[in-house]
């Protein structure tokens, strides 16, 4: 089989999302970049199939300038276009998590950034983390919404939906959406205190400076 190295980490990563409830049940989704027979793409999660059940066949390969897929026995996950549209603008992501996790869907719920309370946030890329608008999912206008809410950052959270992040490698993509449900939990926690003193911007590009060698250790 192609890519029987990817398809595993795929389905290995998959689990991960259930056993550290960070995505529950059915929802969340993964891919990583890929080639195959020559084409550009990457491989993603299948649509509606339990992660425990998950076998590689069913992890399905689609192009970058593929709109859908026309093999109807393994549909790919409903959130596709968002994968394939942070591939084709972002030539640094090799992997992406998308994720439902708890604290991260309930920030996202007010659809507003998440402010630098904490210097943890420049592990996104940037002095906030950004909230994309609402739209419904799998369609354009989401794709749209969550490649605005990327520029210049590797993670971002969706209006009443949850957070998407990605990496250089699998690993990589899931420590960082561990990062950001870390950071969502910390950030509504500090709110129930009245609101957090906010870092300031000079402060922030200091850390953003720092952080790039963080990410390398």
């Amino acid at each position: 089989m192609k890519n029987l190295d990817q398809r595993n980490q795929i389905i290995e990563h998959s689990l991960k999302l259930n056993s550290t409830n960070l995505s529950p049940l059915r929802s969340g989704n993964i891919s990583l970049r890929a080639e195959q027979d020559n084409i550009q793409g990457y491989l993603i999660t299948p649509s509606g199939k339990k992660y425990e059940t998950l076998k590689p066949e069913d992890i399905v390969f689609m192009g970058l300038n593929e709109e859908e897929k026309n093999d109807l026995t393994n549909k790919p996950s409903s959130e596709w276009r968002f994968h394939r549209d942070i591939y084709t603008n972002k030539k640094e992501a090799h992997a992406i998590v998308h994720a439902h996790s708890p604290h991260a869907t309930a920030v996202s719920s007010h659809g507003k950034s998440i402010p630098p309370f904490h210097y943890m946030i420049a592990l996104a890329g940037g002095e906030d983390i950004k909230c994309a608008e609402y739209a419904t999912f799998g369609t354009k206008e989401l794709s749209q919404n969550v490649i605005k809410a990327l520029e210049n950052r590797s993670a971002c959270l969706m209006s009443n939906h949850g957070q998407v992040a990605f990496g250089k490698n699998l690993d990589q993509a899931f420590e960082l959406a561990q990062e950001i449900e870390n950071i969502c939990h910390q950030y509504t926690i500090a709110l129930k205190l009245g609101e957090p003193k906010i870092l300031s911007l000079e402060e922030m590009k200091k850390v953003l400076e720092k952080a790039k060698d963080y990410k390398k250790g």
